[in-house]
């Protein structure tokens, strides 16, 4: 054993290597000679481990994420056909529909029938004569491509809270940077579409290389990550959760497994809200009006069951989230229109790990303040479509003033934003109080 274990750390000391002389300028043909000289093959896990090695090792997340497509190019073909855990069902993993690798493949082989077949005839012909009827089709294809948002947002929001309570955490955010610089380019390369404008093909094309490159890691390095991680509780639990962000150029996938086994927790309310109100109501005793009753939670200005207290935060017309003292989520309402969806999966996560990596700076410096004192409110408002979104963030400390985390309070405003005048009357009644 301790045999294998050396090996195991000799061969991730060699990837690193090999990695590192990639980041400090070394050509990628010279590398990959020396990687085939090497290396017969060379799994998913040991590629992670290198590379979670170097950022703990001070190597910039960023520039891990500059070279991921070299990175994949080194290693491309050479990965081994890695041992699977073993299942109940006589099928694997990507054969049994609505299994998340399952579904997660099938995109990926829609993503690529739509480049092939209809994006890349469609952008030649739109490219080589920029004709308004040739530029309607492509954009209605690219708008098409753009459903890829889901696909990452499942990537990042289901499957990555689980690499990193294993300790996975560098390959995910490098990941997740591409997947945002995907993202970045398309709607690039779609608004220069809108204004018919043809200078930026080359670099649209480079994105589309990125994003076939990107399936390729998911299949390859992902997945294999994912059967080795995940227990099969926690698959039934991506699989009921993924309809949540929604799906990518398919159709929704039948339920897995049978619906009747392996049904997923309810949310424990109870179990989520104490933290803050406990803090704040340790001292309600002989000042509260009631006595306290079994199974509510005494506050100071009354009392609340879990059912009660989960109906009042899932009909406020504001989308809640409560980060704690340590900086993981811990609660989150779900109320009937969501502006930015919620996976349960976030429970527990580190609030940094839950934000690409290009914002995390932001929420960190937020937390900062908050933790020193420096601020006790942070505010955000952006345009998405018709709506008007104001984030708001909140310092939450008890009545001593020690802090107890963030919270985030997420609201459409474009409603209020649009009130004229008076109402003071029932909608559909008339100022006497009979029916309009």
């Amino acid at each position: 054993m301790s045999q294998e274990i050396n090996n195991h750390q000799h061969r991730v000391q060699l990837i690193k290597d090999i990695l590192r002389q990639l980041h400090e300028g070394k050509s990628i043909e010279a590398v990959t000679a020396q990687f085939e000289q090497g290396f017969g093959s060379v799994d998913a896990s040991e590629i992670s481990a290198a590379e979670q090695q170097l950022i703990a090792e001070g190597l910039p997340v960023a520039e891990i994420q500059a070279l991921c497509d070299v990175h994949a190019a080194v290693f491309k073909g050479s990965l081994a056909d890695i041992h699977r855990p073993q299942v109940p069902e006589a099928q694997p993993p990507e054969a049994q529909p609505g299994h998340p690798i399952n579904t997660l493949i099938r995109e990926n082989r829609a993503l690529e029938r739509l480049i092939e077949k209809t994006l890349e005839p469609r952008l030649a012909a739109w490219s080589a004569d920029p004709r308004p009827a040739l530029q309607a089709p492509l954009q209605a294809t690219l708008e098409q491509l753009l459903q890829i948002d889901r696909h990452y947002s499942r990537k990042e929001n289901l499957y990555f809270p689980y690499l990193e309570q294993k300790g996975i955490a560098g390959p995910p955010q490098v990941m997740w940077g591409v997947d945002d610089e995907i993202r970045a380019g398309l709607k690039t390369f779609y608004r220069e579409l809108a204004q018919n404008d043809v200078s930026g093909v080359a670099a649209f094309r480079q994105v589309l290389k990125r994003l076939e490159e990107m399936i390729f890691k998911e299949e390859r390095i992902l997945v294999p990550l994912l059967q080795e991680s995940l227990s099969p509780d926690a698959w039934v639990s991506i699989a009921r959760e993924s309809a949540e962000l929604g799906y990518c150029l398919i159709s929704p996938p039948p339920l897995w497994p049978d619906p009747l086994q392996a049904q997923p927790a309810a949310p424990n309310a109870a179990a989520a809200a104490p933290t803050a109100a406990a803090a704040a109501t340790s001292d309600a005793g002989p000042d509260a009006a009631l006595p306290p009753d079994k199974g509510q939670l005494s506050l100071r200005t009354g009392q609340l069951s879990a059912a009660q207290m989960e109906a009042i935060l899932n009909t406020l017309p504001v989308d809640l989230t409560f980060v704690d003292d340590q900086d993981r989520v811990r609660y989150f309402s779900e109320g009937r229109e969501r502006v930015f969806p919620r996976t349960r999966s976030i429970i527990g996560r580190q609030v940094v790990n839950c934000h690409p990596p290009a914002s995390v700076h932001i929420v960190e410096g937020i937390i900062r303040d908050f933790r020193s004192g420096a601020k006790d409110q942070e505010d955000f408002w952006i345009r998405m479509g018709d709506k008007m979104i104001l984030i708001r963030y909140y310092a939450l400390r008890d009545r001593e003033g020690r802090y107890l985390g963030v919270l985030e309070a997420t609201q459409d405003i474009a409603p209020l934003r649009a009130l004229e005048g008076e109402k003071r009357l029932v909608s559909g009644q008339n100022a006497d109080g009979s029916p309009a």
